[in-house]
C-alpha cells in the first residue's frame, strides 16, 4: 500500500489525534475506519432497495391497496383520540 498525504485543517488533525489516542490507535487507522464505516450514496441506495424488497416480500403479503389507506386512517384516529378511547378503537 502506497502512503499519501491528506491535507486537513489543524483542528481536524488534532481531533483525529485525540480519537486515535483514545482508541489506542493511529490517525491512519482512524481515517481508514471512518472511510470503511461510512457508506457511499450508492451503498445507501442499495441498502434501501434491499430493505424495501424485504418488507415487500416478508411483511406485506396478502395486503392490498386499501390496506395502506386503512392503516393511515387508523393512525389519524389514534392521534385524534384520548388515551382512554384508544383501547376501544384498537379492539
Amino acid at each position: 500500500m502506497a502512503d499519501t498525504t491528506i491535507k486537513v485543517d489543524s483542528a481536524v488533525r488534532d481531533r483525529l489525534a485525540v480519537l486515535a489516542a483514545q482508541r489506542g490507535s493511529t490517525i491512519r487507522d482512524v481515517v481508514a475506519e471512518l472511510a470503511a464505516a461510512t457508506p457511499t450514496q450508492e451503498e445507501l441506495a442499495a441498502r434501501q432497495a434491499a430493505a424495501a424488497a424485504y418488507v415487500a416480500e416478508h411483511m406485506t403479503r396478502g395486503s392490498n391497496a386499501d390496506d395502506g389507506g386503512a392503516g393511515e386512517r387508523l393512525w389519524q384516529q389514534l392521534e385524534a383520540t384520548s388515551a382512554q378511547d384508544r383501547g376501544r378503537l384498537a379492539g
